[in-house]
């Protein structure tokens, strides 16, 4: 039901014009904790642990895209932790920059990606479990948290 509400949204804005919409210069990434990580499920099968820190949780008034910081924890501690935007109305996601080595490499013209046709699905899990209000980004951070915190699976640590 989710990417038909999100297929919908894709093609009326491509019929009928999300041509106005800009996007507002992202923020630099923010400091992370991983004390105080929110993790959620993306695949049962998978031996990645995703999470976010909530404190990173924004959502843009000026483009309505919800950014935040994601790390992904492999079973012998390997973290990957990036810092994405989705963009709920056309299901899309950017990665903006990637934590290596003690500091944030940000990503040169990064381009928007269609959430389900990404080799990784957290993103469009998170958009599920909380992130996005079907095909809007939600009002407020807390009601991101509140629906993540609500999803079965979902944990702090």
């Amino acid at each position: 039901m989710f990417l038909v509400c999100w297929g919908s949204a894709l093609a009326q804005a491509q019929l009928f014009g999300d041509t106005n919409w800009q996007e507002a210069p992202a923020p630099p990434p923010p400091a992370f904790s991983l004390d105080r990580l929110l993790t959620f499920e993306v695949n049962p099968n998978s031996s990645l642990v995703y999470a976010i820190d909530p404190q990173t949780l924004s959502i843009s008034p000026a483009d309505r895209v919800v950014r935040y910081v994601v790390v992904a924890t492999s079973p012998s501690g390997v973290r990957n932790v990036f810092y994405e935007g989705i963009r709920c109305s056309v299901a899309q996601v950017k990665t903006y920059a990637r934590y290596a080595d003690g500091r944030w490499v940000i990503a040169a013209d990064p381009p928007w990606q269609d959430m389900a046709g990404r080799p990784s699905r957290h993103a469009m899990q998170l958009a599920r479990q909380g992130a996005c209000d079907n095909t809007a980004a939600p009002l407020r951070v807390d009601d991101i948290l509140r629906a993540l915190r609500a999803v079965p699976g979902v944990s702090t640590r």
